[in-house]
């Protein structure tokens, strides 16, 4: 077996873009201008010509969002424990409380039959959270927030090139923010957009995302709200057109990579494969839960030991100190918990070779026939 290292992710940037983005830092105009106005018009086109603002973060698309959404002291949002922490603590840092609802075992995304139980009369918004780019049900999602008059935002960070009833992620619904961080399906190093309902929601997030400035032609100007400093530059919009363009190129690699890996993936181990979807996901990661009695840590190192990468997404988020210290405990929400100890993320990115895929699932039996194997509390 190759020694040659696999990472979990990879980004592919073809030497086109990168002499686009040497162009613009040629140009003498790097930061937020016109490269970063096409991209959002690109964008907007994908979406259907929906309203759309590029950010430095998807961070950022939640923290401006929940602004839009008028979240703030009081105010309870709905979400799921099984996800990056970013996805909670932008509703701390709104003045609101996350309130956590266990996941479906078998889609890892928010259970949203058990959403209801958990709305109260101080619930604002519902942020459903798309594991893996597997979309939550929209449908019975936003039933729910109709039903109960209730804000969405989409933590849809990892689904751009998913869809829902044939359309692509957020081609509709409410507010989405989508990120493209250096592992996502597209990159612009780091950033992320957020897709607005109309031109004053998109007007709220140019003032967000940019010290609430509205500057007049007089050369004065006023702000009216708090903003930050969420502003994409030019550089990494650049990137990120190159990296549009091929959105659909690197879907349809990464459904082949993942088909292989079901196709190849020796089922006798116990491990939990993800859903075999082909219509919604866009496969942004393959990821397994491993069986019981094998340790993640030393399933880890034993896949470091072959050179392949290994993720973990996610540990689950009301585990963590500052959750623990707002009153959340072990056993609240056992599912996100079960899988959060055992979830392990093995490579998928274009650049991969159907080689690569039956490497990673040799040394993925290999090291779990061993660990399940070794007597309890053992070391190796």
């Amino acid at each position: 077996m190759s020694n040659e290292y696999l990472p979990f992710a990879r980004p592919s940037v073809d030497e086109d873009t990168i002499a686009a983005v040497g162009a613009v830092l040629r140009s003498g105009w790097i930061t937020s201008g016109p490269r970063v106005r096409e991209f959002e018009q690109r964008l907007s086109e994908y979406f259907g010509g929906r309203s759309v603002r590029a950010l430095s973060s998807a961070t950022g698309g939640l923290e401006i969002g929940l602004a839009i959404a008028d979240v703030g002291a009081g105010d309870e949002v709905i979400t799921s424990p099984l996800s990056w922490v970013a996805t909670a603590n932008v509703i701390i840092r709104a003045g609101a409380r996350p309130v956590f609802v266990d996941v479906d075992a078998r889609t890892r995304n928010l259970d949203l039959d058990r959403v209801g139980d958990a709305i109260t009369p101080v619930t604002r918004a519902l942020l459903p959270v798309d594991l893996a780019g597997l979309p939550v049900d929209r449908d019975h999602l936003y039933e729910i927030a109709r039903r109960h008059g209730l804000r969405v935002l989409e933590d849809a960070a990892q689904s751009m090139g998913a869809s829902w009833g044939g359309r692509p992620i957020g081609a509709s619904g409410d507010l989405v923010s989508i990120s493209f961080q250096a592992n996502k399906n597209i990159t612009t190093g780091e950033g992320g957009c957020l897709v607005l309902n109309d031109a004053e929601e998109a007007r709220r997030c140019e003032l967000w995302r940019l010290q609430g400035v509205e500057r007049f032609a007089d050369g004065d100007l006023d702000v009216t709200l708090p903003g930050g400093k969420h502003n994409l530059t030019d550089i990494a919009a650049q990137l990120g057109l190159g990296q549009l363009a091929r959105l659909a190129e690197f879907t349809e690699r990464r459904r082949a990579l993942a088909r292989r890996y079901f196709e190849l993936f020796d089922r006798s181990l116990g491990c939990e494969l993800p859903p075999e979807d082909f219509t919604h996901s866009c496969w942004h990661m393959f990821q397994i839960v491993l069986p019981p009695h094998v340790p993640r840590g030393r399933f880890i190192r034993a896949m470091h030991e072959v050179g392949i990468g290994v993720g973990v997404h996610y540990p689950a988020i009301h585990l963590l100190s500052l959750y623990r210290d707002m009153g959340f405990k072990p056993g609240d929400f056992p599912i996100a918990e079960r899988i959060g100890a055992s979830i392990a993320t093995l490579p998928l990115f274009p650049a991969m070779r159907d080689t690569d895929v039956d490497r990673v699932c040799e040394a993925v039996s290999v090291a779990t026939r061993r660990l399940l194997a070794a007597p309890p509390g053992s070391g190796s």
